[in-house]
């Protein structure tokens, strides 16, 4: 007899299911009454779910452990757990900052070789090719926090800053299960991490690293040969350094010859000439941090705000008193920004919105300052993407 697949949540992951799983049962939060989806499967409010007529779930990794759903589960998988057996060379990308750069930049330098990229990066592993021979993965902590069986051969891990803790619970358990796969490798497989994690327990190669100079002399690659610099440095060298691993090449040219996405440290310039840098999707401290110390050598002013998730902020804001600074603060936690603001004698104006943000900084921007927006926060509580965060403030520069 065959099994009874539940799967959690009607979306861009689960939705591709269908074409391996015949009559899916989905349910979905979203759902008030059943109806017919995609390859003849069939969608039903959460509220029907009953363990009791379920042998196998698989969940959208997005959501939360506190989720009813997820509680009432009793033989829950990721969809890495369901595509364990496909037969090729996986390789996962994962951190808190730049794992889609490194998925992209790995991607791009591999291509010749057959590889295809998805994950978290936005191709589901159900509209993957299985035939291809390496699948590269873009692994968000959430995903990792529901996968138990399924282990990368080599793991590229980027360092790990707090983030997303109301979803994990703590900094400690988001730790945890980026840290996860490590417990689940072979004798044969490779994993590159941060230093900090050298004592974790694992049957996998580990080569552990610093900073970017010390990936660099690891795998014998000349950073100054790289185009790259700042946070992008790291992303390139560490798609290198798997290039390094399985084909023993160095390829300066083709890295180089990468373009980076929009929305991390893209620097526009208004009808005067000045600087306005949108790095919308620095939605946690560690991505404001690294984008604050490239341009930190002008005034900064800074839009901050959104939602943080929970993080305290903190040791951010003693980050920030150092620095030549002026705070806008928008989103949800703007008043949490300004109460912080006020403690740490920072100079702020508290903004109804990002446009009142824009038009503030405006009146006093001189040319040899620079106008940054990174906001260390998701943007959902006021907008549909990061994207839409970033496309919102370069149409408002144009018309300044």
């Amino acid at each position: 007899m065959s099994k009874r697949i539940s799967i959690f949540g009607y979306g861009t992951t689960t939705k591709p299911l269908t074409k391996h799983i015949k009559n899916a049962i989905f349910y979905d939060d979203t759902c008030t009454e059943a109806y017919g989806g995609i390859n003849r499967s069939f969608v039903r409010p959460s509220s029907e779910f009953d363990a009791n007529f379920s042998d196998l779930e698989i969940t959208s990794p997005g959501i939360p452990p506190s989720n009813p759903l997820i509680k009432k589960a009793r033989n829950l998988i990721s969809e890495y757990d369901y595509f364990k057996d496909v037969y090729n060379f996986k390789i996962w990308i994962s951190g808190t900052n730049g794992k889609t750069t490194t998925t992209q930049m790995m991607q791009h330098l591999l291509a010749d070789k057959g590889s295809l990229s998805g994950g978290n990066i936005g191709v589901p592993l159900a509209d993957l090719d299985q035939k291809a021979p390496i699948w590269i993965l873009e692994t968000s902590s959430f995903t990792m926090h529901y996968t138990n069986e399924a282990s990368p051969n080599i793991y590229a891990l980027l360092p790990i800053s707090p983030d997303h803790i109301s979803w994990h619970g703590s900094e400690e358990e988001y730790i945890a299960d980026k840290l996860k796969p490590l417990s689940m490798m072979k004798s044969t497989d490779k994993a590159i991490i941060p230093e900090a994690f050298k004592d974790v327990e694992t049957r996998a190669e580990l080569i552990t690293y610093k900073d970017e100079n010390d990936l660099a002399r690891i795998f014998n690659i000349d950073a100054s040969r790289v185009n790259f610099k700042g946070a992008f440095l790291a992303d390139a060298l560490l798609a290198m350094a798997v290039d390094k691993i399985l084909f023993d090449r160095v390829d300066y040219a083709k890295i180089n010859s990468f373009i980076l996405d929009p929305h991390r440290q893209e620097e526009v310039r208004d009808t005067r000439n000045r600087l306005w840098v949108n790095d919308t999707k620095a939605t946690n401290i560690d991505a404001s941090v690294a984008a604050l110390k490239r341009y930190e050598n002008s005034f900064i002013h800074l839009i901050l705000g959104g939602d943080d998730k929970g993080v305290d902020l903190r040791e951010f804001f003693e980050f920030l008193k150092e620095k030549k600074i002026k705070l806008y603060n928008i989103g949800s936690n703007k008043d949490k920004l300004s109460k912080l603001a006020q403690e740490y004698a920072l100079d702020f104006i508290k903004c109804k919105n990002l446009v009142s943000a824009i038009q503030e900084i405006s009146i006093n921007l001189k040319k040899d300052e620079v106008a940054l927006l990174s906001p260390a926060a998701s943007s959902l509580d006021e907008f549909s993407s990061y994207a839409e965060r970033g496309d919102l403030f370069k149409s408002t520069i144009k018309d300044i």
